[in-house]
């Protein structure tokens, strides 16, 4: 007789808490309206039959079956069926996380499920379960959900994110892409609690935390990389480059760019040309 035994530890929480919404079925037909629209919330949406394609923004990505797709919160999407092959595909609604390829701004990611059945088998049988409405359906729904999370963070190695956490990190995208764009014009901490309508403290923890230096810090950073790029690709005078990229005098730009580069700006362009 042979015995083997597996000890299990006690796990820690693997990822932030997901509460699953709702499970739905689609299927195209004539009353198929595709409008794009937006949730709070994560939504899995995994194609069982047909074709199409998956709209976000400008982006387009074709969908077949097999096909996963995650959908982060906030992001205006829609679906369109091909009129020869319908779609069809399950929903999952979860709040409380979503995921993240790497740290980075959330996006729309697909992946192919198809040389993973057991995918597809948690989707079918959390839609079975949710309509059995038998008791303990919704518990084991849940518990469906989780197993299923960790199957997709294993497999592509997703990073999982609470919501508060995504949410804090919509703000501090929503600054560093108006930084990155209006360098030029003249920006305070008061100027980007407009902008976010948060509280300012907050907002500077919240960059800080995210980026890992402040916003006036990144407004410099990004001021000074722009003029590198003019003192390499321009003849303008150092003085029209301190204006162009938003810093209050010539003497204030030399003595940051000094700071971060180690010379002054005539010297770093000097030293460009030999």
């Amino acid at each position: 007789m042979s015995n083997t035994r597996y000890s299990v530890r006690q796990p820690s929480a693997p990822y932030p808490e997901a509460h699953l919404l709702y499970v739905s079925v689609s299927r195209y037909g004539v009353d198929w309206k595709s409008i794009p629209h937006t949730h709070y919330f994560t939504e899995l949406l995994l194609v069982t039959k047909g074709s199409g394609s998956f709209r976000a923004g400008e982006k387009s990505y074709p969908l077949e079956a097999g096909r996963l797709v995650i959908i982060p919160p906030y992001v205006e999407h829609t679906e369109c069926s091909s009129e020869e092959n319908p779609l069809e595909y399950f929903v999952l609604g979860i709040e409380g996380v979503s995921f993240l390829q790497s740290e980075e701004q959330p996006s729309i990611m697909t992946y192919d499920v198809r040389k993973d059945s057991g995918i597809t088998e948690l989707f079918q049988q959390i839609h079975q379960e949710i309509r059995s409405n038998l008791y303990g359906s919704e518990a084991i729904c849940q518990h469906l959900l989780e197993v299923l999370i960790l199957k997709l963070i294993r497999f592509w190695r997703l990073v999982p994110v609470a919501n508060e956490s995504l949410n804090l990190m919509k703000e501090c995208f929503q600054i560093k892409e108006y930084l990155d764009t209006n360098y030029a014009e003249h920006i305070t901490l008061d100027t980007l609690t407009r902008l976010t309508h948060i509280n300012k403290y907050y907002m500077v923890h919240a960059f800080t935390k995210c980026m890992g230096i402040s916003p006036i810090q990144y407004l410099n950073k990004r001021r000074l990389e722009i003029a590198c790029h003019l003192l390499e690709t321009s003849d303008h005078s150092i003085v029209d480059i301190a204006s162009l990229t938003g810093f209050s005098s010539q003497s204030y730009f030399s003595q940051a760019f000094r700071k971060a580069y180690g010379t002054s700006p005539v010297g770093y362009r000097q030293r460009g040309k030999e």
